[in-house]
C-alpha cells in the first residue's frame, strides 16, 4: 500500500533514492522493483528492517538495472554525504519522532540541488478523531507524539529553502477502519466489524478492484487519513 505518488516523483535512471525511515519496505522495495535507480531504506528499528529484507527477498534480481539496501541508522543523523541524493521520501515517519526539525535539516542536507522531497504525516482531523476515541492509541510504544499542522509543517519546509510542488491526500477508506479500532482498542480483536472491514481492505489492496479504487479517490480529498506534500530543493539556499 503506497502512500506516495510515483507518477509525481518523476524517477529516471540512475536516480539515486532515499527512503527515511523506511519500515518494513513498503516504498523503497515498490521503487527498485519498479524504477532503474539506487534505493537505499533507512530505519531506526532492526526488527523492520529484517522484515524489509525478507520481503525484498524473493523479488531479488527481478529487476538487475536497479540496487536495494538498508541501513539502520538514526534519522537525525544520516550517514550521508552533503548533496548526496536525487529523490528522498518520507512518508508517515514524523509523527514518530521527538526531534523531527532535526530530520528535515538532514533531509535538506543530504538531497542534491534541485532534488525532491515527498513527504506524507497523518491528516490533523481524522488523526485528532483517533486520538479523542483512544488515549492507547497514541500512547503506545512508537505511537504518534504529535498531530501535524499540514499548513505549519509546509511553510517550516519552505523556510528551509525548499518549494513547495504538490498537495493530495491518501487512505480515505482507512480512516473509518481507525476509527473502529480506537473506539473498541480494548475489545479489537474479537470484533466482527473490525474482522469484516480489515478484509475489505485486504481485497482492496489485493485486487485493486475498480469500486473501491475510484471510491477512495473520490473520498481522498475529503477523507484521506494521510497528508502528502512534494517539495524541491532550491538551489539558491544551499
Amino acid at each position: 500500500m503506497l502512500t506516495i505518488n510515483y507518477k509525481l516523483l518523476n524517477f529516471t535512471n540512475d536516480d539515486i533514492v532515499l527512503d527515511v525511515g523506511c519500515g518494513e519496505g513498503r516504498h523503497i522495495i515498490h521503487a527498485c522493483l519498479e524504477h532503474d535507480i539506487l534505493g537505499i531504506g533507512v530505519d531506526l528499528s532492526s526488527q523492520d528492517l529484517k522484515i524489509a529484507s525478507e520481503r525484498f527477498a524473493p523479488f531479488n534480481g527481478q529487476n538487475p538495472k536497479s540496487q536495494f539496501f538498508l541501513q539502520q541508522t538514526d534519522a537525525t543523523r544520516l550517514p550521508f554525504a552533503d548533496n548526496s541524493f536525487d529523490k528522498i521520501i518520507c512518508s508517515e515517519v514524523l509523527e514518530h519522532i521527538e526531534n523531527y526539525s532535526g530530520v528535515l535539516l538532514e533531509i535538506k542536507r543530504v538531497l542534491k540541488p534541485e532534488g525532491t522531497l515527498a513527504i506524507s504525516v497523518p491528516r490533523a482531523w481524522p488523526e485528532k478523531i483517533c486520538w479523542r476515541l483512544s488515549q492507547a492509541y497514541h500512547q503506545v510504544e512508537g505511537g504518534h507524539i504529535r498531530i501535524f499542522d499540514a499548513f505549519k509543517l509546509r511553510s517550516e519546509i519552505e523556510n528551509l529553502g525548499f518549494t513547495f510542488m504538490h498537495r493530495y491526500w491518501a487512505h480515505a477508506l482507512h480512516s473509518p477502519f481507525w476509527w473502529l479500532k480506537c473506539l473498541w482498542w480494548k475489545s479489537q480483536d474479537n470484533s466482527r466489524l473490525i474482522k469484516m472491514y480489515h478484509r475489505l481492505l485486504v481485497w482492496d489492496l489485493m485486487q485493486k478492484p475498480w469500486l473501491t479504487q475510484t471510491l477512495e479517490r473520490m473520498l481522498n480529498p475529503i477523507l484521506g487519513k494521510s497528508v502528502v506534500m512534494h517539495f524541491r530543493k532550491s538551489e539558491k539556499n544551499l
